[in-house]
């Protein structure tokens, strides 16, 4: 029996354990109107148990800021499309995603627009405090944040109370994503249930009868 047992540690190490990855690139982030991001692909990753052993939530950050291939990679993870049929990283119910994705960066707020792979700019400055009470998200280099469409579920017989747990359970999703693929890569992470839903869907110009912010999460260094 002994024997077996290290006959299978070995061979679930050498499943399992760290491997060796190439160099990352490491492109400086360039703001604009429309910024492609990085494929996925150019990111190195590690074994999910690695990622699973790393996660985390962390509140302290340096103001270092992510690189393309870093916020490409966690945006990616978070929600981008990894289907020929358009579906997403992450699960939705009745397929329906209806999670919209911003990124708060220091120049300005992003919509995330998995399809096309691009970040693209929906307000100028500095916005990043507006995302959570806690003094540190002022000062992260990246601040996500996931709002809820409901008018996703306009032909569904679903009743909204309903319908926002269904949401807050997509945009969770999303977020454990973005939180285990930076894990491996050197990010740290924490999911954040405090902000203010009025004052981000003004500055991102979403009617509150329809939209509602389901969740924030702050990634850097």
């Amino acid at each position: 029996m002994k024997h077996l047992i290290i006959i299978f540690a070995a061979a679930l190490a050498a499943c399992c354990g760290e491997q060796k990855q190439p160099q990352a690139a490491a492109t400086p982030f360039e703001p604009g109107q429309t910024v492609t991001l990085a494929s996925p692909d150019a990111v190195p990753a590690q074994q999910v148990v690695e990622a699973l052993r790393q996660r985390c939530s962390t509140r302290a950050f340096s103001g270092e800021q992510l690189t393309l291939e870093e916020l490409s990679g966690i945006l990616w993870a978070a929600a981008g499309v990894n289907r020929e049929d358009g579906k997403l990283t992450a699960p939705s119910a009745m397929a329906l995603y209806p999670i919209r994705t911003y990124a708060f960066l220091a120049d300005g707020i992003y919509f995330y627009n998995a399809a096309q792979n691009t970040l693209e700019r929906v307000a100028e400055g500095d916005h990043r405090a507006a995302t959570g009470g806690q003094p540190f998200v002022a000062t992260a280099p990246l601040n996500i944040v996931y709002v809820a469409d409901i008018s996703s579920y306009a032909e569904r017989n679903v009743p909204l109370e309903h319908t926002r747990y269904l949401c807050g359970q997509d945009a969770a999703g999303y977020a454990e994503n973005a939180s285990l693929y930076g894990a491996v890569c050197g990010l740290k992470s924490v999911v954040r249930g405090s902000f203010d839903n009025q004052a981000i869907l003004g500055l991102l110009g979403l009617d509150p009868q329809t939209h509602f912010t389901a969740l924030a999460q702050t990634v850097g260094k």
